[in-house]
């Protein structure tokens, strides 16, 4: 038996050093502490054995933890990245080849439909089909107050967060049979938004409907669709997002004092994907740290 784990204190605890990053979604390598993926954590056990997996933002934080938990589970991925995240997607390839089993990089901007076509169709070609999509990519900034944002600025995270899972499924459905799964990334957001963050905290709002309307829509298909609502997770994305103070005592206001790690939402995505959830479907699944959704 595994001894029990003071979830307090598995893993470090803010302050954290001031490390500002001028691009988004950004990069793993300059983050102290390093995030954990699971690298040296998560235990497979089969669960998800020939599935086919597509992985928006699966090159760092919580989707490449996605995509080496069901690499360990037995299923074959595709990444889905923005260019300029070529060296955090070539990571992720190597800890899911390491595993014996295939990633396919799909670099592209999916705000452009284009990408969006191309994603899906190339996943279908290159895995052979698709079993399990995972809408994970997304975009945050700091706002400031009295909704001072740039209407630009706005249509890049309501393109990237709202439109792109609209248009990924509509490619993907024809292709989805019976026993397949379409999984969210939601938020803590959507159910207790923060003022700075209010277009994010918009669209992740909305995702929950869309999850909702589409797992009763899928459902008489044998297409089951839930959601991830993550807390607080330490990813690149947090130091992208132009917080100063607030990053660094970020993740401390969690009933366990600190931020998720990525490697502790992945048994969340496996779960929701695998048989044991075969009767699971319109559901959002809280990984808070002990905060309310």
């Amino acid at each position: 038996m595994t001894p029990h784990v003071d979830p307090r204190t598995k893993y470090p605890r803010p302050p954290w050093a001031k490390q500002p990053q001028e691009s988004q979604p950004g990069m793993t390598g300059p983050m102290i502490p390093q995030p954990d993926h699971g690298e040296h954590s998560y235990r497979g056990s089969a669960r998800l054995a020939g599935a086919r997996a597509l992985i928006t933002g699966g090159d760092s934080g919580i989707g490449r933890a996605v995509a080496l938990a069901y690499a360990r589970e037995g299923a074959n991925v595709a990444i889905g990245y923005l260019p300029e995240e070529e060296v955090d997607a070539l990571e992720t390839r190597r800890l899911v080849e390491a595993e014996g089993s295939r990633c396919v990089l799909l670099p592209g901007d999916l705000r452009d439909e284009s990408t969006c076509v191309a994603t899906v169709r190339d996943t279908v070609v290159e895995l052979g089909g698709l079993d399990i999509l995972v809408l994970n990519a997304g975009t945050q900034r700091r706002r400031d107050e009295d909704a001072q944002i740039d209407r630009e600025a706005v249509l890049t995270v309501f393109e990237t967060n709202l439109v792109a899972p609209l248009l990924l499924v509509r490619e993907a459905a024809p292709h989805l049979t019976p026993g397949a799964s379409i999984i969210v990334t939601a938020s803590i957001q959507s159910f207790e938004p923060s003022p700075d963050l209010l277009d994010y905290a918009m669209t992740k709002a909305a995702l929950v409907g869309f999850t909702r309307a589409l797992a009763e829509q899928q459902g008489e298909r044998g297409v089951r669709v839930n959601a991830v609502a993550p807390g607080p997770v330490w990813t690149p994305l947090i130091p992208a997002t132009g917080w100063d103070e607030k990053q660094e005592h970020f993740g401390d206001n969690t009933p366990l004092g600190r931020p998720a790690q990525p490697a502790e939402l992945a048994g969340a995505y496996v779960y929701l994907a695998s048989e044991e959830a075969s009767y699971v479907s319109g559901a959002v699944l809280p990984v808070t740290g002990g905060r309310h959704p």
